[in-house]
């Protein structure tokens, strides 16, 4: 693969989006991740029988943990306040899918938030599982919807 650079010459400004005009209300995104495994990492998942211990619990509070420090992260997003976050699990076949539900009152939505709790979970779950299978692949991490704020509701259509 080559890689091209797609930096500019030119000063481009860069500059975090005025929100301070904006209202808080309730606003609520949920993004999803996936894993695609063996079904034999898949079983011992299931089994509780990894060298680190049970999976979901950790990548729960690793999703959680990285809601919260998503401004720290991605450099021109807004530091907000999180009224609650929910992160969920679903194994099928060959897939963990991972979905984070973040809820917030502040002046700007919280999917840069869920897609970071959805993307380090299942990173939470490649660090606990390489020890048995390291050609997990993690990918389709989206936006399923948000709620909330000057645009209303938004679904993605499946």
């Amino acid at each position: 693969m080559k890689m091209v650079s797609t930096q500019r010459r030119h000063n481009a400004q860069v500059r975090m989006a005025d929100v301070s005009a904006k209202s808080p209300i309730l606003r609520t995104a949920v993004a999803r991740c996936e894993l695609v495994m063996k079904p034999r990492t898949l079983a011992t998942i299931k089994a509780g029988k990894l060298p680190k211990g049970d999976v979901w619990p950790v990548a729960q509070v690793a999703g959680i943990l990285a809601t919260k420090r998503t401004a720290e992260l991605i450099p021109l997003c807004h530091p907000i306040s999180i009224n609650h976050v929910t992160l969920r699990q679903e194994l099928n076949g060959r897939c963990v899918t991972i979905e984070a539900e973040v809820t917030t009152t502040a002046p700007t939505g919280p999917e840069m938030e869920a897609l970071t709790a959805a993307a380090v979970a299942a990173l939470t779950v490649y660090d606990m599982c390489k020890v048995i299978e390291r050609g997990i692949v993690i990918r389709q991490l989206y936006l399923v919807s948000k709620s909330g704020g000057k645009s209303g509701t938004w679904r993605r259509h499946q």
